[in-house]
């Protein structure tokens, strides 16, 4: 069977031994291991999730960077963030890295999220590796890997403690629910540290993820944190998904999107870098009101979605912060630039410093009213996907005689459709056989029309 389809556009995910076999993880790590070792490099950080398969697939991966004879640094079980940290921390002196983690993914998944040379591994580059891979059968497979244990957890812990120092003896009572996913071993030392009080939910490391999905841009995966929230008189609480590197907040009377969060961030880096303004990048599926907010501010650009698309174009503008709606945050501001959800968190907890919980709401809900549907997806078939984006945006360009006025397409990523009142957007998964939708009006009427007339429109 093949497993081409393991092989994403930010990473390589499948199922446990149904995709991740031993034979294709050991492909997979020599040949990155032949990439090191072909710019001068010798050595790599491992780290990995809660999953039940993930030391299983540590063990795969060192079989085959052994061969290579790289280097490897055993991060232990780790959120996925602490993977990035290690690279830009000194004590390890190495750019290369491979978290194992299925994300939010069901439990039979697992995957690699690599950073090589200090940039994100995605894209061409990973379907370059797939066309490059040598079957296991024919791997000289003789050289055993040197494995070298770290404490770059320790360090992550120390730095954000050092780093949030002014959350220290924070005055309001928190609630965190880490999903039974991994962010409880890094978050939890902090706020100890910074002796906030706060009470966890499912902070135990468990593969198996007894309670609920951990995926904390559903809302039915939030009911248990809220229910603590309503049941303790609590005004604040933070969601984490399984590998801690997409955040959700919640106060007593609103949950945060991602492009919200990224409207209060952005207001928090422009009281503190004046009289320089910072440039914030979103990714199509964001609100018109965070670009306008944030463009009051200093500029906003609309780019790709994905955190591999997103961390590279942040690099590349030296922007303050980028975001997704999923929760995926990015500060190049105080940090270096990676989606960190537990840094993410603690940021979000700096806005209740200076602010009561009911005027950080207020700033959201004295945003402009605007309806929005959720993400929204349609099946389709893989190989065919981007080539029905294709034929849309030529339909678009043409369109019918009764569609509403289109003021601007703007096709980075899929097509994002203007009309006087709000948008439309179609785009293919880069992961998945669907098409994503999301549409957004001054009113329910208008959102209704845009949507049935798009929708029209990519079914003739």
């Amino acid at each position: 069977m093949s497993k081409d389809h393991i092989f994403r556009e930010y990473d390589i995910r499948g199922i446990f031994l149904t995709d991740l076999d031993k034979s294709t993880v050991v492909s997979i790590a020599y040949e990155i291991g032949r990439l090191l070792k072909d710019q001068g490099e010798d050595s790599i950080c491992i780290g990995y999730d809660a999953r039940t398969h993930s030391i299983t697939l540590f063990e795969w991966l060192s079989l085959g960077l052994g061969a290579n004879q790289i280097q490897i640094y055993d991060l232990g079980l780790i959120p996925t963030p602490v993977a990035y940290f290690a690279t830009f921390d000194t004590s390890l002196q190495t750019r290369n890295s491979i978290m194992i983690t299925g994300s939010h993914n069901p439990k039979e998944y697992n995957g690699f999220k690599i950073t090589l040379f200090g940039k994100p591994f995605y894209g061409k580059e990973i379907q370059k590796l797939k066309k490059s891979l040598i079957p296991f059968e024919n791997l000289p497979l003789m050289q055993t890997a040197t494995i070298q244990k770290t404490t770059i957890l320790q360090s992550y812990i120390d730095f954000l403690t050092q780093h949030f120092q002014s959350l220290k003896n924070f005055p309001h009572k928190i609630a965190i629910d880490c999903g039974n996913g991994v962010a409880g071993i890094g978050i939890i030392p902090v706020l100890e540290n910074l002796n906030i009080d706060f009470v966890a939910l499912y902070e135990k490391p468990d593969g198996e993820f007894p309670n609920h999905h951990p995926d904390p841009s559903e809302e039915k995966n939030l009911a248990d944190l809220k229910q603590l929230m309503k049941n303790q008189n609590i005004p604040i609480a933070l969601a984490f998904d399984g590998d801690a590197d997409r955040i959700a907040l919640l106060t007593s009377h609103h949950s945060y999107k991602g492009d919200e969060l990224a409207i209060l961030f952005a207001r928090q880096i422009a009281r503190e870098i004046a009289p320089q303004t910072p440039i914030i990048i979103g990714e199509v599926k964001c609100s018109q009101v965070m670009y306008d907010e944030c463009n009051k501010l200093g500029k906003s650009v609309m780019y790709k979605t994905g955190h591999s698309n997103l961390k590279v174009k942040l690099k590349e503008l030296n922007a303050s912060l980028a975001a997704e709606m999923s929760g995926h945050i990015f500060f190049n501001d105080r940090y270096y630039g990676y989606d960190d959800a537990i840094y993410a968190g603690l940021r979000a907890l700096e806005l209740f410093l200076h602010s009561s919980v009911q005027a950080v709401e207020e700033e959201i809900f004295s945003l402009p009213q605007l309806f929005s549907t959720a993400e929204e997806k349609i099946p389709t078939q893989e190989e065919k996907k981007f080539a029905v984006i294709e034929e849309l945006i030529c339909k678009l360009n043409h369109p019918p005689k009764d569609f509403p006025p289109i003021l601007d397409l703007i096709t980075i990523d899929g097509v994002r459709i203007i009309f006087e009142e709000g948008w439309g957007l179609v785009r293919a998964s880069n992961t998945t056989p669907v098409l994503v939708t999301r549409f957004e009006a001054k009113s329910k009427e208008k959102l209704q029309e845009y949507k049935e007339q798009i929708l029209t429109l990519l079914n003739t």
